[in-house]
């Protein structure tokens, strides 16, 4: 049986306490809200922090609000079951509320949180075992050794970004608040990740997100897609977040965002460029999908092969845009059976 380490847990009352715990406990303390994810890597030592900072009592950077026409504003311990049942982002930020309901399974829907989910840490077949394992095969570069073992050659990380809702927020122009004991900042979603299997994050140590900022939905669209191979519980192998600003049947601004392709989610600015400004037909999904499939590289590091994966990109792709027109309004969210 897999036990928890020994650890202090601290359950600070303010996100300015909550900071300055981080702080003085340094690279010794984690944070944890939901811990759906960092308990079971404490558990196989992937993690091995002495003091965990809880934030499920830190009530401010819970709940949602705001409106479709001034933006929402979500706390980062909002829970992703809230997220998906919440009418407002159903209806204005269809994709967030889908990616946040086919995060894992109901019960761990009912204890993560999109906070939790945005910074979840990324996944890797050679590192996402338990200890005994890992230190049967040498250990990676992720955790206690020091290679790549999907590219050995390699000087750098390549475990792949497993956030459902990354892609989904980068699409729709999401910005995240972060407070630290040298005060705050917001910014886009997309400035949160670097392309680093190890140092994803750009989050300070001392940082704690508090919130996600949606702007207006102002004629946005967006639909999410996420390929897995079974209908509940895994991550994503692959995820197409696609939000579209129409006017009539004209594209005026478009962004096709991937997830778990790479080590960070991965924004396709040529299909981009292509859709804007363009009547969304048939031709023109076709042509997008083509270009979408360019920066999608997986590689042979989690669940499908990675040549089959990259072949999906443009197929779903091709199916998010078709819903977004109206061609196949009655596809399923979740594609597993691709």
């Amino acid at each position: 049986m897999m036990r928890l380490p020994p650890f202090t847990y601290l359950a600070p009352r303010t996100v300015a306490d909550a900071a300055r715990t981080l702080a003085e406990h340094g690279s010794a303390a984690m944070l944890v809200a939901g811990g759906t994810d960092l308990y079971p890597n404490m558990k196989r030592r992937q993690f091995e922090p002495r003091v965990l900072v809880g934030l499920r009592a830190v009530r401010e950077i819970a709940g949602v609000r705001g409106s479709a026409r001034d933006g929402l504003t979500i706390g980062a311990t909002t829970t992703l079951s809230t997220v998906a049942a919440h009418a407002a982002i159903a209806r204005d930020f269809p994709a967030l509320a889908t990616a946040a309901g086919l995060v894992s399974s109901p019960q761990l829907r009912n204890m993560g949180t999109l906070g939790g989910n945005l910074c979840v840490d990324t996944r890797c077949n050679y590192y996402n075992q338990s200890h005994a394992w890992r230190k049967a095969v040498g250990f990676c570069m992720k955790k206690d050794g020091d290679i790549c073992l999907v590219a050995p050659g390699s000087p750098r990380c390549w475990a792949v970004s497993s956030s459902d809702t990354a892609p989904v927020l980068w699409s729709l122009g999401a910005r995240v608040r972060l407070v630290g004991v040298e005060g705050e900042r917001t910014v886009p979603v997309e400035s949160l990740y670097r392309d680093d299997g190890i140092e994803y994050l750009t989050r300070r140590p001392d940082e704690i997100l508090a919130e996600i900022v949606l702007p207006p939905a102002d004629g946005w669209t967006s639909v999410y897609l996420k390929l897995r191979r079974r209908g509940s519980f895994d991550f994503p192998v692959l995820g197409v977040a696609i939000a579209l600003r129409m006017e009539g049947d004209t594209v005026r601004d478009a962004r096709v965002v991937l997830g778990a392709v790479a080590s960070l989610p991965r924004e396709a600015k040529a299909a981009n460029d292509a859709l804007k400004n363009e009547r969304l037909t048939p031709e023109l999904i076709v042509r997008a999908a083509d270009l979408a499939a360019g920066p999608s590289k997986p590689l042979d590091n989690t669940d499908y092969a990675h040549f089959y994966r990259k072949r999906m990109t443009r197929v779903f792709v091709t199916r998010a845009l078709r819903r977004l027109a109206g061609l196949d309004a009655d596809g399923r969210a979740d594609e597993e059976t691709a």
